[in-house]
């Protein structure tokens, strides 16, 4: 086998077990953690519309680094360059993602009628395999918190110690 299927491979196999995938796309500081699922050769996505995911960036033509962690440990598997390519619509390649997408979104406040509402105010887009894998990022790629006058919380109840300890006592009888 040539290097370029074992590559092919680790990508698809990697990014079809993995319900979520970092993506920075060009010309973005950092990148952002996205559901998707994987569907005829590419990782498919559902957002920038109300109640689901952002998607900055991932524009139509564009190109996005993808890492792909383990499902099992969450530790960063394969890296691999994308080609962004939005589905319109209506189309045939649109029908066919929205029924996978479909499948896996969770908690949708809209149940049967979330397709409708994905046509009229959300973006559907593949995201491309364009050839081999990318080197693994080195260090930490999270981004710094942004400024929020949200404070820590409180000091945890003077019971609480005494519940937890009690339900150890339970377990070990």
């Amino acid at each position: 086998m040539t290097r370029e299927l074992l590559d092919q491979a680790l990508v698809e196999e990697a990014t079809k077990k993995s319900g979520l995938i970092w993506v920075k796309a060009a010309g973005v500081p950092a990148a952002r953690a996205l559901w998707h699922v994987w569907h005829e050769g590419a990782a498919c996505l559902v957002g920038d519309g109300p109640g689901e995911q952002p998607l900055p960036g991932l524009a139509d033509g564009a190109s996005a680094e993808v890492t792909v962690r383990s499902k099992d440990k969450g530790g960063r598997l394969v890296s691999w360059t994308a080609r962004v390519v939005q589905l319109a619509p209506g189309t045939e390649a649109w029908d066919a993602a929205v029924a996978e997408l479909k499948g896996k979104r969770l908690n949708a406040p809209d149940g049967e009628a979330m397709t409708a509402r994905w046509a009229a105010e959300c973006r559907v887009v593949r995201l491309e395999p364009t050839g081999g894998t990318l080197p693994l990022p080195d260090g930490d790629l999270a981004a710094a918190p942004v400024p929020s006058p949200a404070t820590t919380r409180e000091p945890i109840p003077a019971g609480l110690p005494r519940l937890l300890l009690k339900k150890r006592k339970r377990k070990q009888a």
